[in-house]
């Protein structure tokens, strides 16, 4: 059977993902009620960019499923490098039951999954972070009750993973989602494309802005840094009062602009005076702490459903 895999956000259908997010509230009530690797079955876990909150989890959620978190190094590995990527995915292939990669380019761990005969799972690249976005998406559904009809802002980097994913999984999640960003850092087309493709299936909207007005009545306010993985030697440039993200900053009068018991979310590590104002972040808007904790159960799900998927056992 073809293994099921998650490299993007919409890989997950509507109800795919609904049925994740279910699934990933039922770990976090009772942490041990799946226990799909017993045995326990190995699972490779491969960081090729630095990690604190996904590898952490990913290494807990592995063993509360009942298996063996298996840490590839991949400065070590190589790999692309030492060895073809196709390579490594059959000698992993055949010793773990999934594989989590953290990459950069997408067709990295799209080359990976279409040799590994496992499944495969995207602990972000350059293109996509669609872990996070799960966690978001449960941290939102114990903040409101629901996803659906609910509206999303980011703010900030708009061609970033980030902003990819929000746009993605929100459509897919049938949610409003806006991105508001400089017109000089704009989403991908292409993705933009597919997550409006996606939100005409399910009733949700995708808009792409430079206006702050788009807060305005938010039930959820989203940043990212402004130097993302890769662009370091950008830092200057992006952090400084003269960087074009500057303007969408989210401060005290942001949030204000957002509905009454709006939410502040915020993928971390964050900045405190760059992207985001410390009262924000600190304040009681702000479900920081429960969104990275909201890791460890999105991604056990995550496994649990793509190893039923392998299995044939379904969802």
């Amino acid at each position: 059977m073809t293994p099921r895999h998650l490299l993007a956000d919409d890989d997950l259908s509507p109800a795919e993902q609904a049925q994740v997010l279910d699934l990933a509230a039922r770990l976090k009530a009772d942490r041990f009620v799946e226990r799909p690797l017993e045995g326990p079955r190995g699972v490779a876990l491969i960081f090729d960019k630095p990690t604190l909150r996904t590898q952490l989890s990913f290494t807990a959620g592995v063993a509360e499923l009942g298996g063996a978190p298996v840490l590839v190094d991949g400065r070590l590995a190589g790999i692309g490098e030492r060895e073809p990527i196709a390579d490594t995915a059959c000698v992993l292939g055949r010793q773990v039951s999934a594989i989590v990669w953290r990459t950069h380019g997408q067709g990295r761990i799209e080359e990976m999954a279409r040799w590994a005969g496992v499944p495969v799972v995207n602990a972000l690249t350059d293109d996509y972070h669609p872990c996070q976005l799960l966690a978001d998406l449960l941290t939102v559904r114990e903040a409101f009750g629901d996803v659906a009809g609910r509206t999303l802002v980011y703010l900030g980097d708009g061609a970033n993973n980030m902003a990819h994913s929000y746009l993605l999984a929100c459509a897919t999640a049938g949610m409003d989602v806006r991105i508001v960003s400089p017109a000089s850092h704009r989403p991908d087309p292409g993705v933009l494309a597919r997550a409006r493709d996606r939100a005409a299936e399910t009733g949700g909207a995708c808009t792409v802005t430079d206006d702050l007005a788009a807060v305005d009545g938010a039930d959820v306010v989203v940043t990212d840094t402004w130097v993302s993985m890769g662009q370091e030697s950008q830092a200057g440039e992006r952090k400084g009062e003269a960087s074009p993200f500057v303007p969408f900053r989210v401060t005290a009068d942001v949030m204000a602009r957002a509905a009454a018991g709006a939410i502040f979310l915020h993928c971390l590590p964050a900045y405190r005076g760059v992207e985001v104002a410390a009262e924000v972040i600190d304040g009681p808007a702000s479900r920081v702490w429960d969104e990275a904790e909201n890791r460890l159960h999105a991604q056990k799900a995550v496994l649990t459903f793509l190893l039923r998927a392998a299995s044939g056992d379904g969802a």
